[in-house]
C-alpha cells in the first residue's frame, strides 16, 4: 500500500553514470547517452512526460514531425530497456500550433504499436487548475499511456486500491445476501485519477514549470513494480520519478540536459532517502469546500 518506506536509508548513493549497483543515477545530458548505458530488459518501467514541443526553456523548437522522430528514438531505446514483464508509461498533454490542438497521445500511438506493444490503458489525469482560454475550452487533463511488451506483464492491483465509495455495503438479495458487495481492501482506481497538478501553491513546487506530481508516479510504480525494481526516466527534469521511486523502495535512472533541475533532483532523492521529502501523499483526499476542513483527514 502507499507509503513503503525507503530501502536505502539516508545514505543513498547517487550516480551520474548508470550502474546496477547504484540506487539513482542522474545523468547529465541527452537522454539516449543514458539509455544506451542500460543492459537490454534491464527495467521493469520506463515512465515519463516528454516535452510537449510548446518552447519552455528546457525544450527545442521542432515542427511536430521532427518531434515525433526525436520522440521516436527514445521510444526505441525504452522498448529495448524494458523487462519481458515491465511496462512503459508515457505522460503527455496536447501540442498547440496556432490555437489548433494535437493530441500527442494519438500522434505517439503509432509509433508505440510499431514495436509490437500492447496498450493496456489509456489513463485520464483529470486536475482543476491550469490556463484559462477564450476560444476553446481549458483544458484539465492530461493522458498516460501505458504499454506492456508481453502479456505476462507484471501488475499489483492490491498495491494501490482506493477507498470503496460504500464501504461495508452488503448484497441484498440472491444467493450472496448477507456478504460484503465490494473488496474489503478497496477498489480499483480506474483509468480516470483526479490528481492535483503541481501549481504555485503546491507543496512540492520547484522552478521546473511542467512538474507532474509525485502520486501520479507513485501509483504507476506500487502497480507496475516490485521493490528494488529498476524505474527509468528518460526526462528526468526535478527528478519526481526518482523520488517516487526511492519512496517505495526502487531503484531509479534518469538524465536532463539542465544542470539547475538535476541539482534540485539530488536533493529531492535525498529527501525522499530520509522521509522529508514534502510532497502531496497518494491516500490524501482531494480538497472538497462543501465539507469540514475540505474534507482532509
Amino acid at each position: 500500500m502507499p507509503g513503503q518506506r525507503t530501502l536505502f536509508g539516508t545514505d543513498i548513493t547517487i550516480a551520474s553514470e548508470y550502474s546496477n549497483e547504484v540506487a539513482v543515477t542522474l545523468h547529465l545530458g541527452d537522454r539516449l547517452q543514458l539509455l544506451a548505458t542500460i543492459p537490454d530488459g534491464e527495467a521493469s518501467l520506463i515512465v515519463t512526460s516528454p516535452p510537449y514541443n510548446l518552447g519552455k526553456e528546457y525544450e527545442e523548437d521542432q515542427a511536430l514531425g521532427e518531434y515525433i522522430e526525436t520522440q521516436a528514438a527514445t521510444i526505441s531505446e525504452a522498448v529495448r530497456i524494458c523487462a519481458d514483464d515491465g511496462s512503459i508509461c508515457w505522460q503527455v498533454g496536447n501540442y498547440v500550433d496556432n490555437g489548433e490542438i494535437v493530441p500527442l497521445d494519438t500522434v505517439l500511438y503509432p509509433v508505440f504499436r510499431s514495436h509490437g506493444l500492447k496498450l493496456r490503458n489509456r489513463i485520464v489525469w483529470h486536475f482543476g487548475h491550469g490556463l484559462h482560454c477564450a476560444n476553446r475550452f481549458s483544458g484539465r487533463y492530461e493522458v498516460i499511456l501505458w504499454f506492456t511488451k508481453t502479456d505476462g506483464y507484471y501488475f499489483d492491483l492490491d498495491a494501490v486500491r482506493v477507498p470503496q465509495k460504500y464501504p461495508g455495503k452488503k448484497h441484498y438479495k440472491g444467493p450472496k445476501a448477507g456478504q460484503l458487495s465490494g473488496n474489503p481492501d478497496g477498489k480499483n482506481p480506474s483509468d480516470v485519477w483526479i490528481m492535483p497538478n503541481v501549481k504555485a501553491n503546491h507543496r512540492e513546487k520547484t522552478k521546473h514549470p511542467c512538474q507532474f506530481p509525485v502520486a501520479l508516479i507513485e501509483r504507476l510504480i506500487l502497480a507496475l513494480t516490485e521493490p528494488g525494481d529498476l524505474v527509468v526516466d528518460p526526462y528526468i527534469g526535478v527528478g519526481t520519478t526518482a523520488a517516487a521511486a526511492v519512496l517505495t523502495g526502487r531503484r531509479a535512472a534518469g538524465a536532463d540536459t539542465m544542470p539547475e533541475y538535476l541539482e534540485i533532483a539530488r536533493e529531492r532523492v535525498r529527501q525522499a532517502a530520509a522521509g522529508t521529502l514534502p510532497h502531496r501523499p497518494l491516500d490524501k483526499p482531494i480538497y472538497d469546500p462543501s465539507l469540514p476542513n475540505g474534507g482532509h483527514r
